[in-house]
């Protein structure tokens, strides 16, 4: 929940999280009031597209890069129709923003939204204390929302946790859409004549995502998060796509069950983030809240696969409980965890050895992060162009 109004940095703020630990600045875009799931990334770069990922809903991100907003805020780089994050907290932000491609400034874009946030605190001592003692709920308050210490904290303390929510449905288009191929020219393919069609499910999608599939010749039928079986191959898909989005897998029944669906007709199947959740339930292993998660374009996945070492792009809370150290027998063949996370070794990915199905927990579409994962899209029209679809689209 945020209440605001038109912010200025001279206005004192305060951050409160749910054990009692308090951060006193200045406001940060919109002045008022903000609840939400305390996480910090560590990029120090791609705010733009931070900001914008659906995946950050109701969420209160805490940028451990000292400054933030020398870029401004440009109309290229949003990952959706807006900001979802429910607050913002920088150390250092920038006084004036210095890009050839800014529009306005970040201040001015988290005002134009009413986006509360909070500057000029420690961000390295607040970043350390998630990781000792986990993410946890928060609040900003600045302005006339600020209210006596112990008012604010049973506030925050009466915020639903984000262990159990369910928010994929809330993020996600209502209508169907289509983003049609590029072809060599780099123009639009006319919609129905390009090599592949897919069917992807958006839980949260991000813009990039379906772009970068595009760009391989793929036209790509973004679906609702509530799709049926029948809406799925209704398009005739030669692959289905599972995407990123928010809040605790484990309430994600309706996917799950879609998902199932999918793989019973061993159509080929890509998930990343989320959608690597909800393939690692409808293979039957439980998915567990991380610590703190994963949460920035720089951390490092081995694919099991090849053995290389990738620097990746994360934002995820969640992850899937599946065994390391051997192959797993499941309704749908044997699988194997694919990728793993060097800091943690966190499952980063699986992979189905009997049929045409594997995901990713990051976000191969690098916006914003390194381009190392961008082979998992030509790994999934690499599956569309070796299995016989004959039978799998109606």
């Amino acid at each position: 929940m945020t209440t605001s109004t038109r912010g200025a940095s001279r206005v004192p703020a305060v951050l409160v999280l749910e054990d009692g630990r308090i951060f006193r600045g200045r406001a940060y875009g919109a002045v008022g009031e903000t609840f939400g799931e305390a996480v910090f990334s560590t990029g120090m770069t791609g705010y733009q597209e931070t900001l914008t990922d659906p995946s950050y809903d109701r969420q209160i991100v805490v940028a451990t890069a000292p400054q933030i907003g020398n870029t401004g805020w440009n109309d290229e780089d949003d990952e959706s129709s807006r900001i979802w994050v429910s607050g913002y907290v920088v150390r250092d932000p920038a006084r004036v923003p210095s890009n050839w491609r800014a529009k306005r400034s970040l201040d001015d874009e988290l005002v134009a939204q009413d986006i509360v946030g909070i500057s000029g605190i420690d961000t390295r001592a607040l970043t350390r204390h998630l990781r000792e003692r986990g993410s946890m709920r928060s609040g900003i308050f600045s302005g006339e929302a600020i209210a006596p210490e112990s008012e604010l904290l049973a506030r925050v303390q009466a915020q639903p946790h984000m262990k159990g929510a369910s928010l994929y449905e809330e993020v996600a288009t209502k209508e169907t859409y289509v983003v049609p191929a590029v072809g060599p020219d780099g123009e639009a393919v006319p919609i129905g004549t390009a090599k592949f069609t897919v069917a992807a499910i958006d839980l949260g999608i991000k813009g990039m995502t379906p772009h970068r599939m595009a760009e391989r010749g793929i036209e790509v039928h973004v679906l609702p998060a509530t799709a049926t079986e029948e809406d799925v191959y209704a398009v005739a898909p030669d692959g289905v796509f599972f995407s990123n989005g928010p809040g605790d897998p484990a309430t994600a029944d309706g996917p799950v069950a879609l998902m199932t669906a999918v793989l019973e007709r061993k159509t080929p199947l890509f998930g990343i983030c989320f959608g690597n959740q909800i393939l690692g339930r409808a293979l039957g292993f439980g998915t567990y809240k991380l610590k703190y998660g994963h949460r920035g374009i720089n951390q490092p996945v081995q694919d099991r696969t090849t053995a290389k070492v990738e620097v990746t792009a994360h934002n995820h809370g969640f992850a899937v409980d599946a065994p390391l150290d051997k192959v797993s027998e499941t309704r749908f063949g044997r699988v194997e965890v694919s990728h793993v996370c060097l800091n943690d070794n966190v499952v980063e990915g699986l992979r189905l050895l009997d049929q045409p199905a594997f995901s990713v927990q990051y976000h191969p579409e690098a916006a914003a992060g390194p381009h190392d994962a961008a082979y998992l899209f030509d790994r999934f029209t690499s599956l569309m162009s070796t299995v016989p679809m004959e039978g799998q689209r109606a």
